[in-house]
Formats: structure tokens, sequence, C-alpha cells
């Protein structure tokens, strides 16, 4: 029997590598190095850098850092916060040298990381020129108002707020469900092409599932992190579970993996957002900066459910009776996410796997800057042979 199978370098189409201006957490190289570890030989960067990604001056930097790196192919997204910005995303588009590294334009209904949360009319301006340029729109799905009533209610509750798990309670579900429905709207007006980042929620499952239905051009992805943990991982987690959008409920977690199943959920992104364990575990839980690495664990936590296995130390499968296959992890992050973004990224199977192989992750093992991991001490199925790795220069 072949115990090695093949696969195309990867696409991970949501990432944050942190420069410029977080160095400290990570680097194009660094994060680069993790990705590559991972299998991942196509990246798709966030806006939500220092200076954020807003301007074709601030774009045409990345580009610049990016060059320095021949072994991932780093694309990048252009945020809006303002209306100009959103006038700059046009002028970039209609460059030839800038636009082979743009993948489209990201936009947060509410803020996280970096504070990028734009208003109402900017995001319907967004969703209109978007449609005009043909150019994929991704919106980070959380309503503003329903989290800051949520949060407020909260805090009310609780005479001191410093149990991490109520982050969850604090951006609750219907959140993102508004949002989505929102975006939707805007998506059926426009006929804007629509991506949804980080979809969490068997709310958001639903819609999306009706949406494509309806016909409409909309595509989302799930990451690792909300398909392998849940709010009952915070005991052992603490705030290094905290991200935006918040771990949810198994029976969440369970309406994900069924997206999967039937086709609704088209990529699987990691939402890559290194932080030190000093910031991580730094004062009061609720305060720290969201978000956890993932891009080199993707793969080997898939592999594991292809061979039939679950990663998590609890020993069996939270969603019951969780499935993916290579055709479905091909499909996941690969073929889908390189079609959705245009990136043209090569199809020659450039990965082998050992699928006999077994091992442990631990984060100071890893390649990210931030040196930890959520999956610590997790039992893994799938090693790349190093021997057969080619490079692919951006």
């Amino acid at each position: 029997m072949n115990n090695i199978l093949t696969l195309p370098g990867l696409i991970d189409c949501h990432v944050h590598f942190r420069e410029p201006g977080m160095e400290h957490k990570g680097t194009m190289a660094t994060e680069s190095a993790a990705a590559y570890a991972g299998g991942v030989r196509t990246v798709c960067e966030m806006p939500n850098t220092n200076p954020p990604t807003v301007s074709i001056e601030a774009f045409q930097d990345k580009v610049r850092r990016a060059e320095k790196i021949h072994d991932v192919d780093i694309r990048f997204f252009f945020g809006a916060t303002e209306a100009g910005h959103i006038q700059e995303f046009r002028k970039a588009w209609s460059m030839p040298e800038l636009r082979k590294r743009l993948v489209g334009m990201k936009i947060f209904f509410d803020h996280s990381t970096g504070d990028q949360g734009a208003n109402t009319a900017v995001i319907e301006e967004a969703f209109k020129v978007c449609a005009e340029l043909g150019a994929p729109l991704v919106a980070h799905c959380e309503d503003a108002a329903i989290n800051a009533e949520a949060r407020e209610l909260m805090l009310d509750q609780v005479s001191e707020a410093t149990d991490v798990s109520l982050h969850s309670l604090m951006r609750p579900c219907a959140s993102e469900a508004r949002a989505i429905e929102q975006a939707l709207s805007l998506t059926r007006t426009y006929g804007t092409q629509f991506h949804i980042a980080h979809l969490s929620t068997a709310l958001g499952i639903e819609l999306v599932r009706d949406a494509k239905k309806e016909g409409l051009p909309v595509t989302c992805e799930v990451t690792p992190h909300h398909l392998f943990l849940t709010i009952d991982d915070y005991e052992t987690l603490s705030a290094r579970g905290k991200m935006n959008p918040p771990l949810r409920t198994a029976q969440e977690q369970k309406a994900l993996w069924q997206g999967i199943a039937d086709g609704t959920v088209d990529c699987i992104g990691t939402d890559h957002a290194p932080h030190l364990l000093q910031e991580k575990e730094s004062g009061n839980p609720l305060a720290v900066p969201s978000g956890v690495p993932g891009t080199e664990t993707m793969l080997p936590l898939l592999l594991t459910v292809v061979a039939g296995g679950w990663p998590h130390p609890n020993g069996k499968s939270q969603t019951g009776n969780a499935k993916i296959s290579m055709d479905d992890l091909r499909r996941l992050c690969f073929t889908n996410p390189n079609r959705i973004f245009n990136l043209n990224a090569p199809e020659e199977e450039v990965l082998q796997i050992d699928t006999t192989a077994e091992w442990e992750i631990h984060g100071e093992e890893l390649h990210s800057k931030c040196g930890w991991t959520p999956y610590e001490g997790w039992r893994v199925r799938g090693l790349l042979r190093e021997s057969q790795q080619c490079k692919h220069t951006a």
C-alpha cells in the first residue's frame, strides 16, 4: 500500500503576518517559514498592519517587502475604513504592477486587531465599487451594535469581568448572523463577489447555504480553530483561546463540519494571527489581543481527520463524526481559494505527505515568531517529506 499522498502547494487565504509595524509578533520572513513548513505555498495577507494597508503607498511598501520572500507567494488585501481608502483601492486595482499582488478588498463590520471597523456608508460603497471593478470583497462579519450591547449587558451582570469565556458571550452568534444578513442584502443589490471570513456559527452557515441556493455570488471560509476548539477549551487555553470571532459551542462547531460535508463551506483559512505569549498572558484576559497562530498546523490537523482520527486530546470528535477526505482538503485549501481570488497558483503536485507518520505538536518546534500554539501536545497524522518539497518563487 502506498503511504505517500500528494497535494499541490496549499493556499491559506487568510493570514496576518504583522509586518510592518508589529514585527515583534511576526514578520513576513518568520511567518512565511511557518506557512512553508505547513505545506502552504500561497497566502493572502490582511490589511490591519501598522500602518494599515489603506493607501497605494502602504501597499507598495508591502509589495517591496514581499519581494524578499521566495518560498511563499504573498498576496495582499487592501483595507478601507473611509471613502478615500476605497478610491485608493480603485487606483491600485488599475495598476498592473500592483494588481499581481492585490487579491481584493477587506472590510470589518466591527473592530478587531487594528481597529479597522467601517461605518455603514463605507461598507456599502465598498460593495458598490468592488462590484464595478469585478474585485473580490472579503468581510469580517460581526455586528458592532449587537457586540456593544452584549458587552454592556455582561459587564452590568458581572462585578469583576476577568473570565475569558465571557468573550464568547460579548460577541454572540447573533452578531455574526446580523452582519451576514446585512452583507448579503448588499450582495443582492450590487452583485458583488462576496466572501465571508472565518464563519463560526450555525446561523451563518444556514444563511450562506440559502444565499447560494438563491444564486448569490457568495463564498465563505472556516478556520481550523473553530473546527477543532470550542468554549470548553477556555479551561486549558485561558486567554490563549481568545480570538475574533470567538470560540463557540460544540453545536456551532458541528454545523461548520456539516457545512464542509454539504459543500456550503468553500475554503479553510487559518486567520493566522500571532501574538507573543506575554501579550496573551498579561493583565485582564478579556483585554489581551485576540488571535492565534495556525498556518503551520492546519494541514496535520486536517490530515488526522482524513485518516479517521480526531486530534483533540479529549480523544473523540466533539462534532459527532467530523469527516473530511483528501478531495475535500484539496478543494478547501487549494482549488476553491485559487478560483475565488484568481491567484493562478501552480497546480503541479509539489507536496508529498507520509500518511503513516504520527507526531506531537509543540509550539517551541514551530516556525512562527510567537513560539506557541493552541494545539500544544496534540497528536496528529501526516508529515511532509522535506526532501520532496519544491520551493515556489513569488
